[in-house]
């Protein structure tokens, strides 16, 4: 099985009620992603609750195999919904590992 592990980071220039319509879109879009992306068996995305960390969106996702996790990356309802968060993406981090 693969996790994968992706933090985002936010423009800090967004006005803050408009920041929050966004990410809550956002969570929405990627958690619908479970019934769309068959390779994808599990996703919880998280919008940070603690104003003195520096990311503002934690998404973990699980796969069968890597290949999974390639063919989640390409699919068309997630490159969709990554279009929406490189709108507003200032930083984003990642860690992939088997368990």
């Amino acid at each position: 099985m693969i996790k994968h592990i992706v933090l985002f980071k936010f423009k800090t220039d967004l006005p803050e009620a408009e920041k929050k319509q966004k990410m809550e879109s956002i969570k929405s879009d990627l958690e619908a992603l479970t019934k769309k992306v068959e390779t994808l068996k599990k996703m919880e995305v998280g919008l940070n609750c603690n104003p003195g960390e520096k990311y503002d969106l934690a998404l973990t996702s699980e796969f069968e195999t890597m290949e999974g996790l390639k063919a989640y990356a390409v699919h068309p309802e997630h490159v969709k919904a990554g279009a929406a968060i490189r709108e507003i993406l200032e930083e984003r981090a990642c860690v992939d590992y088997e368990f």
